[in-house]
């Protein structure tokens, strides 16, 4: 099994839901958990509105008021990459690494990519999601990866696989 899972976002399938419910499990098992999931912004144009930090909780807005000219777009890529920053000094420590999402910014090497990168360089187990429009992106960047269903028992089982001597 690889150290990298990806979970391919569906329709009817809450992957953040997901992503945040194994981050939680595993920190009360006594696992730290670096990384970041997408929150609703009820009053923006876009489901996401925020990246919340999983460790300490604090949120970054990753959605603009506007689209830049040329692009009916709202993410705020300089939200998603501070995000990203914070999570650097996270990761050495990590037993194991949530992000959000792989998508457009990922697939150009921002955005999270450089959590992305610095994990995988670590040796540390990451989970993510992928929509199927970056779904070959992802599987570029991230070729070693496991491709897992929006179920909690493949994302279990990739966690035993790479934490034996913890149990979810």
């Amino acid at each position: 099994m690889s150290t990298i899972a990806v979970i391919a976002n569906r329709e009817g399938l809450d992957s953040q839901a997901l992503l945040a419910s194994a981050a939680e499990e595993w920190q009360k098992a006594g696992a730290r958990v670096a990384g970041v999931v997408a929150e609703e912004d009820h009053d923006g144009p876009c489901s996401a509105g925020f990246l919340c930090d999983i460790a300490s909780g604090q949120k970054y807005s990753i959605q603009l008021p506007e689209p830049p000219a040329g692009t009916i777009c709202h993410l705020d890529s300089d939200g998603v990459a501070e995000a990203s920053a914070g999570l650097m000094r996270q990761i050495a420590d990590a037993d194991v690494v949530v992000l959000a999402k792989f998508g457009k910014l990922e697939g150009m090497e921002r955005g999270l990519w450089r959590a992305f990168s610095a994990a995988i360089k670590a040796g540390k187990p990451v989970l993510t999601t992928v929509s199927a429009k970056h779904a070959e992106a992802a599987k570029k960047r991230l070729p070693d990866a496991e491709w897992l269903d929006g179920k909690k028992e493949a994302i279990a089982e990739w966690w035993q696989a790479n934490h034996p001597a913890q149990r979810s």
